[in-house]
């Protein structure tokens, strides 16, 4: 993608003012380069296939394009490119589509490319609310120090109260929560969406217990903006969370609870699911879990069946 090489000027001058507008914004250095990257490989296409101006791309040629890259080598492990890798295109033109619409130019196209659906039946565990308070009372004896402990409960409010997607609790920073407003903010979601979810006083403490007497406790933890810090005063990364996760789980000494395969998403799916079972709106559901759309959430209907079906 670095080898690529435009020739158009107005593509040019757009791809260099689509990435002054992401730091404008504040998105991360890699979204600053990784976006425009993409977006240039998307130039680069137009160019190939003789479109030289912005008002000309049309849903069709977006197609098409897609179509190109579901077809098109990886350079680097050889074989077509992954589902993953497509959807960063997708993402980046998205987001283009923002750019140009904050930007008064009269251009729209389509930019979805259809994913895979979630398959219900691939979740295979789901915690019940008891399992859940057990791993909560687990992290009074998950680690020898406290800050530790505090650690670790913060991590399940975050990632079971709160619903966050592994990514999300890794970039979580200290600033996301918003106290006096009941609220924390995920600045970095799934396809760059950003939301805001509610969180009741109870957990709200132990975010704060954390935040103000527990994480100052951190080796540097002055020189993150990240909410949960690692041992070495940097932001913690998701093999970290799993392998606490995975004390907690043997820590509450459950044979039952420890014999699952429990991963981080299990939590995330977990909430969805109790949410569900306590007559929570799906639409709200959706908000709060940070769905593209109901059709994702409504996975969990399923689930709800199935678990009421194997208590009968």
């Amino acid at each position: 993608m670095k080898k690529l090489k435009l020739h158009n000027e107005s593509f040019i001058t757009i791809l260099s003012s689509f990435k002054d507008w992401l730091e404008v914004l504040g998105y991360a250095s890699t979204t600053v380069y990784n976006l425009p990257n993409h977006l240039k490989e998307f130039f680069y296409y137009l160019e190939r296939n003789r479109h030289t101006r912005i008002e000309h791309i049309t849903t069709q040629i977006v197609k098409e394009y897609y179509d190109h890259l579901s077809n098109r080598s990886n350079d680097r492990r050889g074989g077509g490119l992954s589902k993953a890798f497509l959807n960063k295109h997708q993402q980046a033109l998205k987001k283009f589509l923002d750019y140009l619409k904050e930007h008064n130019t009269n251009v729209n196209f389509g930019v979805h490319l259809r994913g895979e659906k979630i398959n219900y039946r691939n979740i295979k565990v789901i915690l019940t609310q008891d399992e859940i308070k057990e791993l909560f009372d687990a992290c009074h004896v998950s680690h020898m120090s406290e800050h530790f402990q505090m650690r670790d409960r913060a991590i399940l409010v975050l990632l079971y109260s709160c619903g966050l997607r592994r990514n999300e609790a890794v970039h979580f920073d200290a600033s996301d929560i918003l106290f006096e407003k009941g609220r924390i903010y995920v600045r970095r979601g799934k396809n760059y969406k950003e939301r805001f979810v509610p969180i009741n006083r109870y957990n709200l403490q132990i975010l704060e217990d954390y935040l103000y007497e527990a994480r100052p406790e951190f080796l540097r933890h002055f020189q993150t903006d990240a909410f949960l810090v690692s041992n070495f005063g940097r932001r913690i990364n998701d093999k970290t969370m799993a392998d606490r996760l995975k004390v907690i789980i043997e820590s509450t000494e459950n044979e039952t609870i420890i014999s699952k395969n429990i991963t981080l998403h299990t939590l995330r799916h977990s909430i969805a699911t109790h949410l569900l079972q306590n007559n929570v709106p799906m639409k709200s559901i959706s908000t709060f879990l940070g769905h593209s759309s109901l059709e994702s959430t409504q996975i969990y209907t399923h689930i709800v069946s199935q678990i009421e079906n194997e208590e009968i």
